[in-house]
């Protein structure tokens, strides 16, 4: 039997889904078709998966908690500093990349780190501000490669390693520490 409490949201998807929420609930997607059972030996099967990922949950916030909560006068400072930076830094790839850029707009945003727009207009998230340069120069390439690649293919991630051979790294230290800084400002009421 599975030992797992979870919510389920049923819709008419085709495959069973899981999904750790950022307060730990487990979330199963499942189509209406599939039994409880089939449901259950799924969960069982994944059972490590869930383990390391509600671990990792746990841990992103313990550490946000730790740091503390960020308000909206700290946003805004990240958000000035931000503006200081990021046009700088899109300014330096964009003739690397061979791309030309619309607006750039600083953002406090849940669940992006940066975005283009069809236009060639660029988002980019103020945490980027506590992140390591080389994670501000990552989501600033990204994004810029968008405007060759609207899409992550094999082609759009060829763009991204011309000029960051060494991506991946980055990209890393986002998946593992970005979910902390989210968190740290909804803690702050600035969601």
């Amino acid at each position: 039997m599975n030992k797992y409490e979870y919510r389920m949201i049923r819709s008419n998807r085709k495959t069973l889904a899981l999904e750790i929420t950022k307060d730990g609930t487990l979330l199963v997607r499942a189509p209406y078709h599939v039994s409880e059972e089939t449901i259950n030996r799924f969960i069982l099967e994944k059972k490590d998966w869930i383990e390391r990922h509600q671990a990792i949950g746990r841990a992103r916030r313990r550490d946000s908690e730790a740091e503390g909560p960020l308000s909206m006068d700290d946003l805004r400072a990240l958000a000035r500093q931000a503006l200081k930076i990021l046009p700088a830094r899109v300014a330096y790839y964009a003739p690397k990349i061979g791309v030309t850029y619309g607006r750039i707009t600083i953002r406090n945003q849940t669940s992006r780190w940066g975005s283009c727009s069809s236009m060639g207009n660029l988002n980019f998230n103020c945490l980027l501000m506590l992140t390591p340069p080389e994670v501000q120069d990552y989501v600033v390439v990204h994004e810029l490669c968008h405007r060759k690649e609207m899409n992550h293919s094999p082609q759009f991630w060829a763009e991204v390693a011309q000029i960051l051979p060494d991506y991946e790294t980055p990209k890393r230290w986002l998946n593992e520490h970005g979910g902390a800084l989210i968190y740290r400002m909804e803690l702050g009421g600035s969601t």
